[in-house]
């Protein structure tokens, strides 16, 4: 570890970073009072609209094998709604395409390899302060959230379940992140990079989408990520997710591996 390049990391990105906490505690208060509160009332009317059910399963995470949703249901949506994902994941792209991708395409990358450091030195030290990033990103998520739901005055959720959730989503961030390593290390340009994130995160929120109403989505549904994020499952079940942070986890660990080896191979100069 190298404090200096540790620290420039968390200089450079403490902003991004408290901004998207900030709008995470927002949007997960906001979600947790509505959602515990309208939660009978949403239940009720839903009964009435198969197809708006279906829309609202998607969004708790949850498949077919649920069955319905009842108001323990609503819950779960605030930990798997778009808006908190959306952000969470534009955090993981800025932030993960800054290295090399950032520096090349800003013309100080050959300032940068010219310190007395190694490649790897820089990836370590930039992945150390991303991970200590999403940290505060899921505090934040969590505190929002259970803020929300105790001014609702929702039921407590055991900490173990709450755990499980968080240590999923974490997951699911860092999976993310790690595509996003791995797109940078390949490109020149920051902007292509983060396109190429975007592009994948919208390709799997459309699958998810889609799953309960085609399929030939259902069938591809394992190729997105949110196939691994299933809260209402945790929620409801208390079923420890091992296979998705497994598997995540795995998807993570590949694509930050292959970045280094990308990374320290690659002829970087903006000359």
């Amino acid at each position: 570890m190298n404090r200096g390049l540790l620290w420039k990391a968390c200089w450079e990105t403490w902003t991004l970073t408290a901004l998207c906490g900030l709008g995470l505690l927002l949007i997960e208060a906001v979600e947790g009072y509505a959602l515990v509160t309208l939660r009978n009332e949403f239940s009720m009317f839903l009964a009435n609209f198969p197809v708006l059910e279906k829309l609202m399963q998607m969004l708790a995470g949850a498949d077919r094998s649920l069955g319905k949703l009842g108001p323990d249901a609503f819950p779960a949506i605030a930990w798997a709604h778009p808006l908190a994902l959306v952000l969470m994941w534009m955090h993981a792209a800025a932030f993960c395409t800054r290295m090399p991708a950032g520096e090349v395409d800003r013309g100080s990358i050959d300032v940068l390899l010219g310190l007395p450091v190694s490649r790897i030195q820089l990836q370590v030290n930039e992945s150390l302060a991303w991970v200590a990033s999403s940290a505060v990103l899921l505090v934040m998520f969590v505190v929002g959230n259970r803020m929300g739901n105790a001014l609702a005055h929702g039921p407590a959720i055991e900490p173990w379940r709450l755990a499980m959730m968080a240590g999923n989503l974490l997951c699911l961030y860092l999976a993310v992140g790690a595509l996003a390593w791995f797109v940078s290390s390949l490109s020149d340009r920051r902007g292509r990079a983060g396109s190429v994130v975007a592009a994948f995160v919208l390709f799997c929120f459309l699958l998810s989408y889609l799953q309960p109403f085609w399929s030939v989505a259902e069938r591809l549904s394992f190729l997105s990520l949110l196939h691994y994020y299933v809260p209402l499952r945790i929620l409801r079940d208390g079923i420890p997710p091992v296979r998705d942070v497994l598997v995540l986890g795995g998807i993570g660990g590949v694509f930050w591996v292959a970045a280094g080896l990308v990374f320290v191979r690659r002829d970087l100069s903006t000359l």
